[in-house]
């Protein structure tokens, strides 16, 4: 896939984005003191982090530290037990005397478009077509027409390389094929922040390196990303920003530099394992 096709005629394009306006310094996320039990297991005991626009910010740490439970509170699939999250200035929930008071399922609704998820395992649906799993929730869930909304998606197919996918079935495609079809699909409805959980740890090297190229043209197209990853030599070259997380709590955050040159004990014995 040549990188100049997503660089012209780009369906993600949305001038809020882009242009200079009020909300040029406004944090597009922000989450403070997040708290999420399942039981008696606490998973997130205190995060706290802001993500500002164009920003990339990778989420690395070992197993069970809590990664995928904070995207999955952030995209409003796990209710949080404490803290506030907020979007664009706009508060999903706040935290009241220790507790997380979300806003009505109606209002609810409206939080859905400012972000996108890719994950680890696709969950395309297997009896729709490429081109149907991309347009399914633009048409059903935010009105988009029909028509339009198969131009876009045929746009995002051209410029991921699968222009030729569309009316093929997951079953069909590889790994890495059914991973760019969901990282379009989560870009056609023109999200304001993607988030990414481990996306290529289902897929093998070869695989995982074409997914890793179609997210960093987008990081160059300065699309706000937040990606949990084991892939370190990726997050050092794509991110803004890195936070480690180990035990449900941020242990160390900063920039690549800062992390990879300058890391605390634990994160220094963590990025060791994997180098071994």
């Amino acid at each position: 896939m040549e990188n100049k096709n997503l660089q012209e005629n780009n369906p993600m394009e949305n001038k809020s984005l882009q242009e200079t306006n009020p909300m040029e310094n406004i944090n597009l996320l922000e989450i403070n003191h997040m708290r999420k039990q399942f039981g008696n297991l606490e998973v997130l005991k205190d995060i706290s982090l802001n993500v500002k626009k164009g920003e990339v910010v990778s989420i690395i740490g070992p197993s069970g530290s809590g990664k995928s439970t904070l995207l999955r509170c952030a995209t409003l699939l796990e209710r949080m037990d404490g803290g506030d999250l907020i979007y664009l200035g706009e508060a999903v929930c706040r935290d009241e005397n220790g507790e997380s008071k979300y806003v009505s399922k109606k209002e609810l609704k409206k939080f859905h478009r400012y972000f996108g998820l890719v994950f680890q395992n696709f969950n395309l649906f297997p009896h729709f077509s490429v081109m149907k799993n991309i347009i399914d929730a633009p048409v059903s869930v935010a009105g988009v027409p029909k028509k339009e909304a198969e131009q876009t998606a045929r746009k995002l197919l051209k410029q991921l390389g699968l222009e030729d996918k569309a009316d093929a079935y997951p079953y069909q495609l590889s790994g890495g094929q059914q991973q760019r079809v969901s990282i379009a699909r989560a870009l056609a409805l023109k999200p304001q922040i993607l988030f990414f959980d481990e996306p290529t740890s289902a897929l093998d090297p070869e695989l995982t390196a074409e997914v890793l190229k179609v997210i960093k043209q987008l990081a160059k197209e300065h699309m706000t990303m937040i990606i949990v990853t084991h892939e370190m030599n990726f997050a050092r070259e794509v991110s803004d920003k890195i936070i480690f997380m180990e035990d449900g709590v941020i242990q160390q955050q900063g920039t690549p530099q800062e992390i990879f040159q300058s890391p605390n004990e634990r994160v220094r014995e963590f990025i060791g394992k994997l180098s071994d």
